[in-house]
C-alpha cells in the first residue's frame, strides 16, 4: 500500500466509521451486517452493555477495553444505519450529546452556581424536564423510564421517580413492614391453590418491595443480585470439582452431600477473607 494512502488509522473514530461503512456496503459488503436494522441490532446492544459491566465488576481492565470498543460499534452501527436512510449520522449523534452536556451542566459551561452533587442531580432532573416538555412529550412524571429496562432497575427507577415527590415510604423500617405483608399475602395466594397469574402478580409485589428496600439501602439490586449469582455459581464449582474428585458427578450424589459440600465452599471462603 502507498505510504501515501490516506486511510484512517486504526487507533480513531474514522476508522472505525469506514470500517462500518465498508460493511454496509450495498454491493460489497458483508451479508449479515447487511441484513440488519435498528430492531435486529437492539438486542447486541444491550447485551454490550451488560458486558461492560461484567468486566467492571471482574475488574478486568483489558476487557473493559474490549467491551466498550463492542458497545462503541454499537453507536456507529446505529449511526450508520440511520445515515442511510438520511436520518442523521454519527457526527450528528456526537454533536447532540456534546449540547446536551453542556446545556445540562451551567454551573461548569454557564453562570450557575452548585452546592454539591445533590444540587447538581437536581438541577439536572429539571433541566431534563424541560427539554421533555420543550418537544412535546408527556407530562406524566414516569412516563421516561424505558418499558425496556430491566424489571428490577425499573422498579429503582420509578420508585425513586416518584420519591422526588414525597411518595415514598418515610424509612426503611417501613419498606421491611411491607415487605412481610406481601410475603403474607404470597402466602395466602399458595396455600389457598390460586390461579398461576394470582401467584405470579402477588410474587411481582414481593419483588417491587424487595427493590423498595434496595433504594432505601441504597443498594444496587442488580449489582448485588450478580454478586450472589457469581457466589453461587463459586460453591456449586466447589460442589462439582470435589464429587469429580471422587469420579462422580451431582447426579450421583445426594443433596445431603452436596449441601455438606456447599458449606464447605462457604467454610473456604470466610477463611479466604480473613487472610
Amino acid at each position: 500500500m502507498s505510504g501515501n494512502s490516506k486511510e484512517p488509522q486504526h487507533d480513531s473514530i474514522e476508522a472505525l466509521i469506514a470500517i462500518m461503512a465498508t460493511l454496509r456496503d450495498p454491493e460489497s459488503g458483508c451479508p449479515w451486517d447487511l441484513k440488519q436494522n435498528f430492531r435486529s441490532i437492539a438486542p447486541y446492544t444491550i447485551e454490550e452493555a451488560y458486558e461492560v459491566a461484567d468486566a467492571i465488576e471482574r475488574g478486568n481492565a483489558q476487557d473493559i477495553k474490549e467491551e466498550l470498543g463492542d458497545l462503541l460499534l454499537q453507536v456507529v452501527f446505529h449511526a450508520r444505519m440511520a445515515q442511510e436512510q438520511d436520518l442523521f449520522s454519527f457526527s450528528d449523534v456526537v454533536k447532540s450529546i456534546c449540547e446536551k452536556m453542556i446545556r445540562r451542566h451551567p454551573h461548569i459551561f454557564g453562570n450557575e452556581k452548585a452546592a454539591d452533587a445533590g444540587a447538581v442531580k437536581l438541577r439536572w432532573d429539571e433541566i431534563k424536564a424541560a427539554e421533555k416538555l420543550e418537544k412535546g412529550g408527556s407530562k406524566r412524571l414516569l412516563d421516561d423510564i424505558p418499558a425496556t429496562m430491566p424489571a428490577l432497575t425499573r422498579a429503582v427507577k420509578l420508585q425513586g421517580k416518584a420519591a422526588k415527590v414525597g411518595f415514598d415510604w418515610p424509612g426503611t423500617r417501613e419498606v421491611l413492614e411491607k415487605l412481610s405483608e406481601e410475603t403474607a399475602e404470597l402466602i395466602a395466594e399458595l396455600d389457598t391453590g390460586s390461579h398461576p397469574d394470582r401467584v405470579e402478580e402477588e410474587f411481582g409485589d414481593l419483588l417491587f418491595v424487595y427493590a423498595n428496600l434496595a433504594r432505601h439501602l441504597k443498594v444496587d439490586p442488580e449489582a448485588a443480585l450478580r454478586r450472589t449469582n457469581a457466589k453461587f455459581m463459586s460453591r456449586f464449582a466447589h460442589i462439582e470439582d470435589a464429587l469429580a474428585l471422587d469420579r462422580r458427578t451431582p447426579q450421583q450424589s445426594t443433596l445431603e452431600e452436596m449441601d455438606a459440600l456447599w458449606n464447605e465452599a462457604k467454610k473456604i471462603e470466610k477463611a479466604r477473607v480473613k487472610e
